[in-house]
């Protein structure tokens, strides 16, 4: 399974899934540990919050996408893409990774997302 998460310092994971523009990438198989596959660092305009285009987008490459909060509008968009959107409470990018592998990524604390256009938070 190829799996984004939201680190906009590439140490920990971080909140505004539709803001991010830093992913690490991950390649997990079932019972192994989370191997790093690679990065984005990704143009402003390329953010999920930012992005418009009908065309094609660096996060379609993964099967899903991991951030410490995420709104309604980035869940639809990425599942408009055929990718899975989850926000968590882990703060490692990793562990985040193997835990949503395994099915069981704790869920990040609820909160409300306030963004004009409903997009990304």
């Amino acid at each position: 399974m190829r799996i984004a998460v939201a680190s906009q310092n590439f140490r920990t994971v971080t909140p505004h899934a539709g803001k991010t523009r830093r992913f690490l990438i991950f390649e997990v198989a079932t019972g192994a540990p989370a191997r790093e596959a690679g990065r984005l660092d990704l143009p402003k305009e390329l953010s999920i919050h930012e992005f418009r285009g009908e065309g094609p987008h660096p996060l379609d490459e993964v099967e899903a996408v991991i951030a410490g909060s995420a709104g309604e509008g980035f869940v639809r968009r990425m599942a408009a893409r055929g990718i899975r959107a989850v926000a968590t409470a882990e703060t490692d990018p990793a562990e985040a990774a193997a835990a949503l592998a395994a099915g069981r990524l704790r869920p990040a604390a609820p909160h409300d997302h306030d963004d004009e256009d409903g997009c990304c938070h």
